[in-house]
């Protein structure tokens, strides 16, 4: 039973997903281009599978007893993001195919999972000149992956609606997911999809306004606001050398960094002051701010750059690109003065809220970790005062502190485990470092090899799966994805 369960809810996701590729078949055709037919045949394929599945799993309704627990949900959400790249990929595959240019299933593999998670890595070379219908296919990846594939069969499927919150839990990212925005999980997921859309409109028309060509606008659109950065271009952002584009872009992904939850309820409640007050968004956009100022006082300072409007937007744009985990890139900031780069990759993930489109460690996490650090000095000072710890005048249950511990502890093993086995692989230390970061963070370019200059086209097959496996970890935030391979899962 739980497996038909799990069958027909990834039917479903399927069905949806296979709809997904009539837009690169639509730009294809839009703009007389003939590599529409590399996603006429994985599109059917696609539907062919969620027809197969939901004929197997048609015996399971959902009703109060047999609704999805929260291992169907994990379980479902691995199952998804394992396999919608491996899906995603045949079209990347069959196009270079047919162009003599092959294309293994690992390079393949690796690009739509870099889509999808919101990465922003690639392997591949002279963007400018691939056909829009490959390029848009990359981006409107990263669109999709930012909300969510299951959050967004939550908000349009009615059959999930049975159990939808334990697919929400699994999907969403930061501490505290156990919250709910209103009281049906299927109203919180459209809700949370018409505010993306809309700021999604919002940016595609402001970057229209800043001198983007229609086509482009779309493309760095849906890797703005998913803050993936995959561009269309090699150069990616610095090719349009617009300073105008360049602050609409710092705007947008400051906004894509506070949680789209937050501007939900704001717009719910009609109240929004209360994104201000809000302490996460608050502190979200001070760090990124704060850094980017700190970052063009050490241009000016050491990399002998003038102390004017330029310097702050080229220091701001890098910044918060990185910080922001979208990973676009105006020129090669790894030649800046070293205090620059390597604050971007370690503010990476940090600075991004619970509920955004960014991954890594989270504001939430950060603002819970500077509590528990105040809460241990006073202690030393008090031993016997009782001080709850607050996050922003709320109390943090006892869970929460617990589950973050958990986070950070698994969350540097992990770095440390993957990136060992980049340097078993030969890398340098900074490479393979910034490589792990970069992926687990969702983030994308690192330094060295697979910096802003460069890209991952040059990496073994080896060491392409150990970049695949942290953006997976990342994206899924680690603890959802190990819990699969516990025996207590598994468990009757």
């Amino acid at each position: 039973m739980p497996l038909l369960r799990i069958a027909s809810v990834l039917a479903w996701v399927l069905l949806a997903f296979g709809l997904a590729f009539l837009v690169p078949i639509g730009v294809a055709i839009g703009r007389s281009e003939g590599a529409g037919w590399a996603f006429v045949g994985p599109m059917a394929l696609v539907l062919l599978l969620g027809a197969a599945l939901l004929a197997l799993g048609q015996r399971w309704r959902p009703h109060r007893a047999q609704e999805l627990g929260v291992r169907d949900g994990i379980l479902l959400v691995g199952l998804v993001w394992t396999l919608l790249p491996a899906l995603a990929a045949l079209p990347l595959m069959l196009y270079f195919e047919g162009v003599g240019r092959p294309l293994s299933f690992t390079r393949a593999y690796f690009e739509a999972m870099s889509g999808l998670t919101t990465t922003g890595s690639t392997v591949l070379v002279g963007l400018d000149h691939l056909p829009g219908a490959i390029n848009i296919w990359r981006g409107f990846l990263q669109w999709l992956g930012g909300m969510g594939i299951l959050v967004l069969a939550v908000a349009i499927l009615p059959l999930v609606g049975a159990g939808g919150g334990s697919l929400l839990r699994a999907e969403t990212s930061g501490p505290l997911k156990e919250l709910r925005l209103t009281p049906r999980i299927a109203t919180t997921a459209k809700g949370l999809w018409s505010v993306y859309a809309a700021l999604s409109l919002a940016c595609v028309l402001a970057y229209r306004a800043g001198g983007m060509s229609w086509f482009d606008a779309w493309m760095h659109m849906f890797t703005t606001m998913s803050l993936g950065g995959l561009s269309n271009y090699d150069a990616s952002f610095g090719h349009f050398d617009s300073a105008a584009l360049e602050w609409i872009a710092i705007a947008f992904m400051l906004l894509a960094s506070g949680s789209f939850a937050l501007y939900f309820v704001a717009v719910l409640k009609r109240d929004p002051v209360r994104i201000w007050r809000n302490a996460e968004w608050r502190g979200t956009q001070a760090l990124m701010l704060g850094a980017g100022l700190a970052v063009a006082a050490v241009l000016v300072w050491q990399g002998g750059a003038a102390a004017d409007l330029e310097t702050l937007r080229r220091a701001l744009f890098n910044l918060v690109s990185i910080a922001s985990t979208t990973g676009y890139a105006s020129e090669d900031y790894t030649l800046w003065p070293a205090f620059a780069p390597w604050l971007m990759l370690i503010l990476s993930g940090m600075a991004t809220s619970a509920g955004s489109t960014g991954a890594g460690i989270k504001m939430a996490r950060l603002l819970l970790l500077i509590q528990l650090a105040r809460h241990e000095l006073t202690r030393i000072l008090h031993p016997r005062a009782v001080t709850p710890i607050t996050v922003g005048g709320a109390v943090v249950p006892q869970a929460a502190i617990q589950s973050v511990l958990a986070f950070m502890l698994v969350y540097g093993v992990t770095v440390l485990g993957l990136t060992l086995l980049l340097l078993l692989g030969g890398m340098d230390f900074d490479t393979a470092f910034s490589a792990v970061l970069a992926s687990i963070n969702n983030m994308g370019p690192g330094f060295g090899e697979v910096g802003p200059a460069g890209n991952y086209a040059g990496l073994s097959d080896f060491k392409l799966w150990v970049c695949a496996l942290a953006m997976l970890l990342g994206r899924l935030e680690i603890l959802a994805f190990l819990v699969l391979f516990t025996r207590a899962f598994w468990r009757k």
